[in-house]
């Protein structure tokens, strides 16, 4: 009997395209190689207009035709309130989209209305830490589901510094479609160390009394001398505008040996996002500080992305794992001088760790493999 699964996602109203919509098409198409049926269910926000929410589902669609899953987009309401009429025209409408089996909530904001017409439901916590922050300090309200699964290794172990909630979380490793991230020939050798990402914005976290700023911004701060420091070309894909603060940072940041390109030009679509990860020689990022100080063992889908790849990672050390290798195509940094070290390792010995990347990947992120394990557990 086959099985079919609502992935809730959270893209509808994301300009870029690219990825933000493989964090949830890896675990779509992982389910789909288990031979689920998937359904893509979207949330409108209030006050937008059926013209405008026909728009943004047509430029989904555009996006997901690739890969097969256009014709099984679902909208509905991120509130109680009704959409407006003919919003929801060339969509599968709340009812259809309740018929599944399993409904796997990436999205959170769900109403419980909505998640209680389904008649099982998993919520999977793809920002690990923050997401137990918001729940403890009230700061998010999150609808009961059947199981809770987090991407977060130590959340909910003891000791942990992540705030306990009154959820039982389940670790499920983020997870990469390998029939849609093929190993990859080595790159040359003049090609980037790179990463995609926003740089900064009001991503303030607010713990217990204590607030801090929570961005890219802050958490490349520590390493902004690499390049000096280290003969391998880095580039960051990054959101800058031309306000005056954008423009000071861009100036500073090719002062020190950067190279910076935009992020909405590699990330327009998925498969602009995916060309430019594959070009890439492997990748160099770090963190927001609130992964270094709740120490959650979090790994990028990003990440993932490259080393399925045949890329190299070296990335920030985000606390103990018990799988994660400090230094087999993936590398773990705590500071400068072992960032540069690392990544001098892993350019002078790349055919090898672009070997290892992949097969990290196929033991520890294989789609196929760890949706089948949260299926199990979601429909037992």
């Amino acid at each position: 009997m086959s099985i079919t699964v609502c992935v809730s996602a959270k893209t509808l109203h994301y300009p870029q395209g690219g990825g933000v919509l493989w964090e949830y098409l890896n675990w779509s198409q992982g389910l789909r190689s288990l031979g689920c049926k998937v359904i893509w269910m979207e949330g409108v926000k209030p006050g937008t207009s059926a013209e405008e929410t026909r728009n943004l589902v047509a430029v989904l669609k555009q996006r997901l035709g690739r890969y097969g899953l256009a014709e099984d987009v679902a909208i509905c309401s991120q509130t109680n309130d009704p959409l407006p009429a003919g919003a929801a025209d060339g969509c599968l409408d709340l009812d259809a989209a309740a018929e599944a089996d399993l409904l796997l909530n990436m999205g959170y904001h769900l109403p419980s209305e909505i998640v209680a017409r389904f008649r099982r439901s998993a919520l999977v916590d793809v920002d690990p830490g923050l997401t137990q922050i918001w729940i403890s300090e009230g700061q998010l309200n999150v609808a009961k589901h059947d199981l809770y699964f987090t991407t977060g290794e130590t959340v909910g172990l003891p000791g942990s510094l992540v705030p306990k909630t009154e959820m039982e979380w389940h670790y499920t490793p983020p997870c990469v479609s390998l029939d849609w991230w093929k190993l990859c020939e080595p790159t040359k050798p003049d090609a980037p160390f790179s990463t995609i990402s926003q740089w900064y914005g009001c991503e303030w976290v607010k713990q217990g009394g204590e607030s801090y700023y929570n961005d890219k911004r802050e958490g490349f701060r520590p390493f902004l001398d690499l390049p000096q420091r280290s003969p391998q070309t880095l580039e960051l894909a990054i959101c800058l505008g031309d306000d005056p603060q954008d423009e000071e940072d861009r100036a500073n940041l090719l002062q020190k040996g950067w190279r910076v390109r935009q992020a909405e030009t590699v990330s327009e679509t998925p498969w602009v996002y995916q060309e430019y990860i594959q070009q890439s020689r492997g990748e160099f990022s770090c963190v927001k500080p609130s992964c270094i100080r709740l120490q959650n063992a979090w790994m990028s889908d990003r990440t993932i992305c490259y080393l399925a790849s045949g890329r190299p990672a070296v990335v920030q050390h985000t606390g103990p794992s018990r799988f994660l290798p400090d230094g087999a195509g993936l590398f773990r940094f705590r500071n400068l001088d072992e960032a540069t070290k690392m990544l001098n390792t892993a350019a002078n010995d790349y055919e090898r760790q672009c070997k290892l990347a992949r097969a990290l990947v196929e033991e520890h992120f294989d789609a196929k493999k760890n949706v089948a394990k949260v299926l199990e557990k979601a429909l037992s």
